[in-house]
């Protein structure tokens, strides 16, 4: 039995996906199996990942195409390690990934969520790291509230997550329905209920530009979560509701954006503002051709290397 199991579902990343499972096949911590869920890709990601020949790889092919939670629902269903983690085709993780979430293992005990910090890669191939100012609380540290830190850039994503196997006993799985910011719904469910111990190294490259990649494309026809049912563990926990008004401001300014005023105006309606900040408030209040421009300049200081953000 492997120590890791570690899940990468494919669609159509042809010119991703090799470079993923690399990245994998590199690590130092090499107690691992490896299952790529092939969900229906048409272009040649199959043909691409199929060129890198491994005992520790076990390839899984969809009959159809069920969507990312249900390829990572089907990896986790035919993992044999006690530690599940992932790793989306268009990422890549650095060679000492499993051996920090390893030694997180070894070190908390009581957690049975371990993560990472990581680096976004955009497409002029700079690079930036965010919640450096975590670094106050220890390299590797207990998270005390899960919530209260995730009111900004995530200190982490799925890529750089790994989840004790036993976890999905008790909380279930990816929700299937969702096809847009699953992993919201995922990390409230998990977070509420179990322990995260954390690195601070940027240990995992995500790529903010990819074919099909999902937070860059149309919203239409998109099934966003229910956050409105997470509002009865608020009374307890203020952080909660704090984290749930910033996604739905997320989730506001992307139906905005698109021109989605239906469920622009509904989601808005649901925010308590004053868990935002004056940025974000003036930012739903502004008109799109502003807001685009804002973040055309945006884009132009990233290139100097200085990243502007809604968040701070």
């Amino acid at each position: 039995m492997p120590f890791f199991s570690v899940i990468i579902p494919v669609y159509n990343k042809e010119k991703y996906a090799q470079a993923a499972v690399k990245s994998v096949l590199n690590q130092t911590f090499t107690d691992f199996e490896l299952i790529i869920v092939n969900d229906c890709s048409t272009d040649n990601s199959r043909k691409e990942v199929s060129k890198i020949i491994s005992e520790q790889i076990k390839t899984i092919e969809h009959l159809e195409n069920k969507g990312l939670s249900a390829s990572r629902n089907t990896g986790i269903k035919n993992a044999t390690g006690n530690f599940i983690a992932f790793l989306d085709a268009d990422d890549e993780w650095k060679p000492d990934f499993l051996a920090t979430i390893k030694s997180l293992i070894s070190t908390f005990p009581e957690a049975q969520l371990f993560a990472t910090n990581y680096e976004e890669l955009y497409a002029d191939g700079i690079k930036v790291i965010h919640n450096q100012k975590l670094s106050k609380l220890g390299n590797d540290f207990l998270v005390d509230d899960f919530f209260e830190l995730n009111l900004g850039k995530p200190i982490y994503f799925p890529g750089s997550l790994c989840v004790k196997k036993t976890v999905f006993d008790e909380i279930g799985y990816f929700d299937e329905k969702i096809t847009y910011s699953e992993d919201i719904d995922f990390n409230i469910r998990t977070n509420l209920k179990f322990k995260l111990a954390y690195s601070t190294k940027a240990l995992v490259t995500y790529t903010m530009f990819s074919e099909n990649q999902i937070t860059n494309s149309s919203v239409k026809n998109k099934v966003f979560p229910d956050l409105n049912q997470y509002e009865i563990y608020t009374e307890n926990k203020f952080s909660l509701k704090k984290y749930l008004d910033f996604n739905r401001y997320i989730f506001a300014r992307k139906f905005k954006a698109q021109n989605d005023l239906e469920r622009f105006q509904k989601v808005t309606s649901e925010i308590n503002f004053k868990n935002l900040n004056y940025k974000q408030k003036l930012l739903l209040r502004l008109p799109n051709s502003i807001v685009n421009l804002i973040f055309k300049t945006k884009s132009l200081f990233l290139k100097k290397g200085f990243m502007v953000s809604t968040y701070d």
